[in-house]
């Protein structure tokens, strides 16, 4: 259910995107949606991959996908 919720949001969010005035309410838009796959990530790793019990291995996965997430974003706001 997580999913399919953080799913609908995203595309809501990226469906209205088109009718923001622009400039910061389109990066905060592009940020929002970058959130959101990261939870998404999360959520998939965590329940579906089964590394909510693992520990160190769940640690590694939260740290490289927060890594990436945050250069993602990074950029998002340089570009």
């Amino acid at each position: 259910m997580w999913l399919l919720g953080l799913s609908a949001f995203a595309t809501l969010l990226s469906l209205a995107r088109s009718d923001f005035p622009g400039g910061w309410a389109i990066d905060a838009a592009n940020l929002a949606i970058l959130a959101i796959g990261w939870a998404k990530a999360r959520v998939i790793l965590w329940h579906y991959l089964g590394l909510a019990g693992t520990g160190l291995w769940r640690q590694g996965f939260d740290f490289a996908v927060t890594a990436y997430t945050l250069l993602l974003m990074a950029l998002t706001v340089l570009g």
